[in-house]
């Protein structure tokens, strides 16, 4: 396969990948068909949960696929299934083609992709990949510790895993892709304020759950009885997970094939300036603090976008179809066919700055800091208003200082207009949250942010 840096698992080796192909082109010749594609994966998923400070539930999952499409006649069609044996294998491809069969002929639909090279940074670690449950249970252990030292009570998940994805096709494409992953996420709780962190990494050596659990029990001791203060637009300092969770929710509109449709709000957009000159937004699946494959749902190698320049909307990503339409070239960032969504930017870097939190904070004459959003809903697609409510830690800020805790907002904001009202960024660094998939993205300090009513808890 033409993989540089390609890491290999023992979990769904190469060599197996190439022989569950091999069997299904045997089955499709079969029957006729010579144009496949085939999706194979594997993958492990170990967790150890944990609430009201002790550990109660540890669970492990191992699972793979196969997902054919076959290609006949300008129609398409895919079926997908668990069984792995050669009478599985056979019966999925049986059933891809029957589908296929059936279907009106696509005047669009485009041969498979042609063979590439994937070039990627390595993302899987033997170790995290065979994390044990007593591995896990020690770093619960001591995050559970932190949390009884404020007297307070933990609640979260720790989990580690491996995940492979190969794709082939009849016309050469062979790309495969190995990662682990590691996960930890707490929720500190007490009388009446709670704290919270979450990080994920390709390497469970580069979290630290003792760190996470600490910060969780100080937001919570720091907001410990909160008080109320009125609606209103404010100055708020987003930390990396409520940015990422709100901002998060546009990037589905970057998509050439949403433009088409007229459902992007960047309908009538591209190359206009619509947010502050020290936004600057990228997709690069290679950027050292990314996860996932280098390549799409075809088989296309994953280019690196610059989505916003200086505020000015400059590109929106592309699948295969999508620029043939165009006249461009495919981008590779499109999901499996078929499909009615086309694509979109999944490794989204959003630019830092060089202003730390702590200088944010001091620099507010008043404002609010807020740990996490959540519940986080659209309200207008075009202008991308979204509703949602803070949680978690949610923060006074006075002459400079965080002086207590608040109660939470419900908040209704325009996404175009808080991107451009930000005033400071922070360096990027890797985001977890609730609401989209992880990204690299900055804290920010924005002026105006529209709290709408108090939520009273």
């Amino acid at each position: 396969m033409p993989v540089r840096n390609m890491q290999e698992s023992a979990l769904l080796p190469v060599a197996r990948c190439e022989e569950i192909f091999g069997a299904a082109v045997a089955a499709g010749r079969a029957s006729g068909v010579r144009d496949l594609e085939a999706m194979v994966g594997a993958g492990t998923y170990a967790l150890t949960r944990f609430a009201n400070n002790t550990i109660h539930q540890n669970v492990a999952d191992r699972s793979g696929y196969l997902s054919i499409r076959a290609l006949i006649d300008g129609r398409t069609a895919r079926a997908s299934t668990n069984r792995l044996d050669p009478e599985g294998i056979k019966q999925v491809v049986e059933q891809a083609i029957a589908i296929a069969r059936l279907q009106d002929p696509d005047p669009e639909l485009l041969p498979l992709a042609g063979a590439a090279d994937y070039a990627g940074p390595a993302r899987y670690f033997a170790k995290t990949a065979a994390a044990t449950p007593g591995e896990r249970a020690r770093a619960v252990r001591d995050a559970i510790g932190a949390v009884e030292g404020a007297s307070q009570t933990a609640a979260g998940i720790y989990s580690t895993g491996e995940s492979v994805a190969a794709i082939l096709n009849s016309n050469g494409v062979s790309g495969y892709h190995a990662e682990s992953m590691a996960h930890f996420s707490i929720t500190s709780l007490a009388k009446d304020s709670s704290g919270w962190a979450k990080r994920t990494a390709c390497n469970a050596g580069d979290l630290n759950p003792l760190e996470m659990a600490l910060s969780a029990a100080r937001k919570a001791t720091d907001s410990a009885a909160p008080i109320e203060i009125g609606p209103g637009r404010y100055t708020v300092v987003l930390e990396p997970s409520a940015v990422l969770d709100l901002v998060g929710q546009m990037f589905g509109d970057f998509s050439a094939t949403a433009l088409r449709d007229e459902r992007s709000f960047l309908t009538d957009r591209i190359g206009k300036k619509l947010f502050g000159d020290n936004i600057n937004i990228f997709d690069q699946v290679g950027h050292p603090l990314q996860s996932g494959m280098p390549f799409d749902g075809e088989g296309v190698p994953r280019q690196s976008v610059t989505l916003v320049e200086n505020g000015v909307v400059r590109n929106v990503v592309y699948c295969r179809q999508a620029a043939h339409l165009s006249g461009t070239k495919p981008t590779g960032h499109g999901f499996p066919l078929p499909n009615e969504i086309g694509e979109a930017p999944m490794n989204i870097v959003i630019a830092g700055g060089e202003t730390p939190v702590g200088e944010m904070i001091a620099s507010t004459k008043r404002g609010v800091l807020v740990t996490r959003l959540w519940y986080i809903r659209e309200v207008d697609p075009y202008q991308k208003i979204m509703t949602g409510m803070t949680r978690d830690g949610t923060f006074l800020i006075e002459d400079g200082r965080v002086v207590r805790g608040l109660k939470n907002f419900r908040f209704n904001q325009n996404l175009i207009d808080l991107l451009k009202n930000v005033e400071a960024l922070a360096p990027a660094v890797r985001a977890s949250g609730e609401e989209t998939f992880d990204m690299v993205v900055p804290a920010m300090k924005v002026r105006d942010f529209n709290f709408t009513e108090v939520t009273r808890f």
